[in-house]
């Protein structure tokens, strides 16, 4: 598990980059999952103030930087503990979209059923009466357009 886990947030929010470019990479993905390891950063270091963790938005390494003052680590230490917070975070994302799957299935599995079974339904008397649907479909577009244009006249 623990080699499944290895690979480090950097890995995850970049490509084969340039050195600049990677850090410009991992801090935007950071950016983003922000709001979302708010929370668990919080509970990790619980005595600094959420406003202290707020103002680093945006920066990974300030983040790391004010944690490593605050708590006395060095900043691999934190960066390791970040690590875990991130993987397991990714971790849990993985479980819901796992237990989505079925669910997935069950819609596409409907909607085959619903494809087969009404569209014949439909099709039938339209190709009994092509001249009776053109009819239908003309006077429902010139309704809605009435409607949509709210009944005025230029």
């Amino acid at each position: 598990m623990e080699s499944e886990n290895s690979a480090s947030w950097e890995t995850q929010a970049q490509v084969e980059t340039p050195s600049s470019e990677k850090d410009s990479l991992s801090n935007q993905w950071f950016s983003q999952q922000f709001d979302e390891l708010l929370p668990k950063i919080q509970e990790q270091w619980p005595d600094l103030a959420k406003q202290t963790i707020e103002a680093t938005r945006g920066s990974l390494d300030d983040l790391v930087h004010i944690i490593s003052l605050h708590s006395g680590k060095t900043s691999e230490g934190v960066i390791e503990q970040l690590e875990e917070i991130l993987n397991a975070a990714s971790d849990r994302t993985k479980e819901i979209a796992e237990s989505l799957e079925p669910l997935e299935k069950q819609l596409e599995d409907l909607l085959d059923e619903l494809n087969s079974t009404l569209r014949p339904r439909i099709e039938k008397p339209v190709r009994q009466r092509p001249l009776v649907a053109l009819g239908i479909a003309t006077g429902l577009g010139v309704l809605l357009g009435i409607l949509m244009s709210g009944g005025r006249r230029s």
